[in-house]
């Protein structure tokens, strides 16, 4: 198929959709999503000329992984959205079964996309290629073949190419995986974004420490080189690694080295967080994630039934405190309050559970801090999801129903440095994301409430003391090309 008959395919599946997939009580308000079908990973994230592009996976004529062509989204302030033409669609021979995973860069003024395309060769087998498309305009994209050779011992896997430039010279990371079937993040280096050779193997896999790596994002912060990446098959051990594919970062890597699991950090505790992606503004470091996880039953989310399936989180503004890197809900996000004043209550629950009036919403921010905690802490969501304290253990939990058994209850937890101090949620139709003690520690997950229900209920076993802020969340506003 043409490229602008595939994107005229696209439009008409937009409009097929529209009805069904708006109706949903459990589409998100203030979070973004595809307009119809399955929406992927960050996939290009970018300012230019004073405006922000967002690229994302995305399939639009269905809620799997079966064909994926690159969405685009355009802002200036985060609160006001157009909704692109498809930026990328398949028709090279190199992408003829789908256009995937990648990065943007800016380069004389010019838009670079790069991508992974998907093609078959000649025994009907899928293989990856690296690619790239570039724009003046940001709106139409002339698409050319990265030129790069694999090093030896590494399988036809080459994904989410990630390019950035360090003076005169160019990068790319690129996530693969050895003939041993051990994930390994490939570095490369061109002077003009065409031509690439490979440079050394950034981060290699030991053994059960994931069998596929994708998803890098190589930066400095505040000083400290980090390296992001998505570990697929990576054994699980106690609290830590419970999703099926787990995001996380390596720091210190300026030089490379094997990488061990005790020197990998989970990015987020919750059950749905994958392929983070940064991108640098004004001097800060952002970052998007996509609230999903690569078959961690994605299709028993009740969306799929709607036609669309999957979100992202809100931007996350990132810095490093010595140690660790700490995520904080970005400025920006103060926009979508519905008033400057919060509904403000202080409590003080002995041995029971309360409902706060007015703390309540199914689109909201909370900012809870606390001033005395004795044994035990929760709050309950809608009567769908727990996040709980135990203070003798200094251990967060947060359970939900499991989406494909509900009779069953499952579980992620994290274990603090300290004391539990101050959360700030961000409360969505069918997502919450909780940032820990000033960004420390991040729960990430989609909850598929009963839309009917609002209500918030808080617990203490002994004596807590908390005060809470509450804003109601305004939707961002989307204008479609459609």
């Amino acid at each position: 198929m043409k490229e602008e008959e595939f994107k005229k395919s696209v439009k008409k599946e937009i409009h097929k959709n529209r009805n069904e997939v708006e109706a949903d009580p459990h589409r998100q308000s203030y979070h973004l999503m595809a307009p119809v079908g399955l929406m992927g990973e960050p996939a290009g994230l970018v300012e230019w000329d004073g405006e922000y592009h967002l690229f994302f996976q995305w399939n639009p004529f269905d809620t799997g992984h079966s064909m994926k062509i690159r969405g685009h989204y355009r802002t200036v302030d985060f609160l006001h959205y157009t909704l692109e033409e498809p930026a990328l669609v398949p028709g090279e021979w190199y992408d003829a079964e789908g256009c995937s995973a990648g990065s943007a860069v800016i380069k004389d003024g010019v838009l670079h996309l790069f991508y992974t395309g998907y093609a078959k060769d000649k025994d009907g087998q899928i293989r990856e290629y690296p690619a790239v498309a570039v724009s003046e305009n940001g709106h139409s994209f002339e698409k050319q073949e990265v030129l790069l050779d694999l090093p030896e011992n590494v399988t036809s896997s080459f994904r989410s190419p990630n390019v950035w430039r360090e003076g005169d010279q160019w990068f790319m990371a690129a996530g693969s995986q050895t003939e041993g079937d051990r994930g390994v993040i490939l570095l490369y280096t061109s002077p003009d974004l065409k031509e690439w050779e490979v440079v050394k193997r950034l981060a290699e896999a030991g053994n059960q420490e994931g069998e596929m790596w994708e998803n890098p994002d190589y930066f400095t912060l505040d000083g400290e080189d980090i390296l992001f990446f998505s570990a697929r098959g990576l054994t699980s051990e106690d609290i830590h690694f419970r999703n099926a594919s787990q995001a996380g970062y390596i720091s210190g890597v300026t030089e490379g080295k094997r990488w061990r699991k005790e020197d990998f950090r989970e990015l987020d505790r919750g059950f749905e967080f994958y392929a983070p992606q940064t991108f640098e503004t004004g001097g800060r470091r952002l970052m998007i994630a996509w609230m999903g996880v690569p078959g961690q039953y994605e299709e028993s989310h009740p969306t799929v039934n709607s036609g669309w399936t999957h979100t992202w989180t809100i931007p996350r503004e990132l810095s490093w405190d010595g140690d660790k890197i700490i995520q904080r809900p970005f400025p920006e996000a103060r926009q979508w309050r519905k008033s400057r004043e919060p509904v403000e209550k202080k409590a003080e629950i002995t041995n029971d559970q309360q409902e706060l009036e007015g703390v309540n919403g199914r689109a909201a921010e909370l900012e809870i801090e606390f001033e005395s905690l004795e044994d035990m802490w929760a709050v309950e969501l809608f009567r769908e999801a727990s996040f709980s304290y135990k203070k003798s253990e200094n251990l967060l939990t947060l359970s939900r129903p499991h989406p494909e058994e509900p009779e069953k209850t499952e579980f992620r937890h994290v274990q603090l440095d300290g004391p539990l101090r101050n959360l700030h949620l961000f409360i969505d139709r069918s997502s919450l994301e909780i940032f820990v003690n000033g960004g420390e520690e991040v729960f990430t997950s989609r909850i598929f409430a009963d839309a009917a229900l609002s209500d918030l209920a808080f617990t203490s076993l002994g004596t807590s003391t908390f005060g809470v802020k509450m804003w109601e969340l305004a939707p961002v506003e989307i204008t479609s090309y459609v």
